[in-house]
């Protein structure tokens, strides 16, 4: 028998899985799920298996609330431009897109101000009609948001059509900010949430 205390120390409070709980206890998996299941303890989902196998130190980022009135604008601007700007579809990044480098750089200081995230771990996408030069609008991003060419995605290149007023405005192309974190993605949504409901 497992007792059930060792197991929710375990598997919940510790976060390890059936696997590594089998190992350390000298016995099957099967052991260990029969135990779970006979002592109700709630398996987790296979998106919160790979969360915990990709975190397993937990969440990469700490709410660091606004106490100045500083960092409430900087706070409220940040929600702002998430709810205006980001994209609320995926389910498992935070994303946000503009052509503008001091409104992507706004953002990006509000995650590093308020979510303590490591500028290291953002990725970036660019996005540019084929008249754009590649190199120069990527030395233009790097330069404006101080950012490692490393952590750019493959350049997107989107066939020149007629020449309007959103191409010369769009000079550089359409940075996209990828924080590839679920549960930053749940926080963000559910901040929005409670906004929307006054």
């Amino acid at each position: 028998m497992i007792e059930k205390d060792i197991l929710t120390t375990l598997y919940v409070e510790d976060g390890k899985s059936m696997q590594e709980i089998a190992e350390k206890l000298g016995c099957s998996v099967h052991k260990v799920q029969y135990w779970m299941q006979k002592h109700s303890i709630s398996r987790r989902s296979i998106g919160d298996a790979l969360y915990q196998w990709h975190n397993p130190d937990g969440d990469p980022f700490v709410f660091i609330p606004p106490k100045s009135t500083a960092d409430y604008q900087l706070y409220g601007l940040g929600i702002g431009l998430y709810w205006g700007e980001g994209t609320k579809s995926n389910k498992t990044s935070v994303r946000l897109g503009n052509t503008d480098p001091e409104l992507v750089r706004q953002f990006l200081q509000f995650l590093l101000r308020f979510y303590r995230v490591d500028l290291q771990d953002f990725r970036f996408g660019l996005q540019i009609f084929s008249d754009v030069n590649p190199n120069e609008a990527l030395d233009f991003w790097e330069k404006k948001i101080k950012i490692s060419r490393r952590q750019f995605y493959k350049t997107t290149v989107t066939q020149s059509g007629s020449i309007g007023t959103y191409r010369k405005k769009n000079k550089y192309g359409v940075l996209t900010i990828y924080y590839n974190n679920r549960n930053l993605r749940n926080h963000l949504i559910g901040q929005l949430a409670a906004l929307a409901q006054g």
